[in-house]
């Protein structure tokens, strides 16, 4: 098994984590992740292959779970997602097929998510690839996420921007427990902007963590927008 496979697999957060981490109301991560069950009747996950009742989410299924955010205010049910996810897996072989740039940047890529979606009739508000001037592109909501993912030269999503606007700031797994951190420092945002709250000046913080003061700012922004 390779270290990205390894990576992607890896349980990193909890489905409260998994909301607050992407803004999403309580208990939503859970049900796209693992299904649910209301009024005696069972509803399947969208993420996961079948429900499993794991508590923490992998790695690969934080990222998937990025993308169906984005669709989030269509007014169209994300559990319709499911048929083209599911297919999808079925076509590439891949447990988190939406974690792979291959399928959403690359032409045969596109074609192929094309063709699933038009194979399971996906409605038009949920669908990540059209056909534009003879091309396919991405939908707002896949460009949005894809441009918010880091992925390595495989193509594998590695990293993420949880807030495109603020480069600086990404969620990695491999640090600080994949809460947001200063890019290419483990120094959690949320420290840097209760720093700041308690009365630290920004080049104090920026020199005490050895960052620059457009980072510090950046953390700072990231924390107000988040908490707003």
């Amino acid at each position: 098994m390779s270290a990205v496979l390894d990576l992607l697999e890896r349980p990193t957060y909890t489905m409260a984590q998994v909301d607050r981490l992407l803004g999403l109301p309580s208990g939503t991560a859970r049900r796209w992740i693992d299904g649910y069950a209301r009024s005696g009747k069972t509803y399947p996950p969208i993420v996961r292959e079948e429900r499993t009742g794991e508590e923490y989410a992998t790695w690969g299924e934080f990222v998937e779970t990025r993308l169906l955010s984005e669709f989030r205010t269509e007014g169209v049910p994300i559990i319709n997602m499911r048929p083209a996810i599911r297919t999808l897996r079925a076509e590439t072989g891949s447990r988190y097929p939406l974690a792979h740039s291959a399928n959403l940047i690359t032409t045969v890529g596109r074609e192929l998510v094309k063709r699933v979606q038009d194979e399971v009739n996906l409605d038009k508000a949920l669908q990540l690839v059209v056909i534009r001037n003879g091309q396919y592109m991405l939908t707002t909501p896949a460009e949005i996420y894809v441009n918010a993912v880091q992925f390595n030269e495989e193509g594998d999503a590695v990293r993420m921007y949880p807030d495109p606007e603020l480069r600086e700031i990404v969620i990695d797994p491999l640090r600080a427990f994949g809460e947001p951190v200063v890019r290419d420092r483990s120094v959690p945002t949320e420290v840097i902007a209760e720093q700041v709250r308690a009365g630290d000046s920004e080049e104090m913080i920026a020199d005490l963590y050895e960052l620059s003061p457009e980072q510090v700012r950046a953390a700072v922004l990231f924390e107000q927008r988040r908490s707003a």
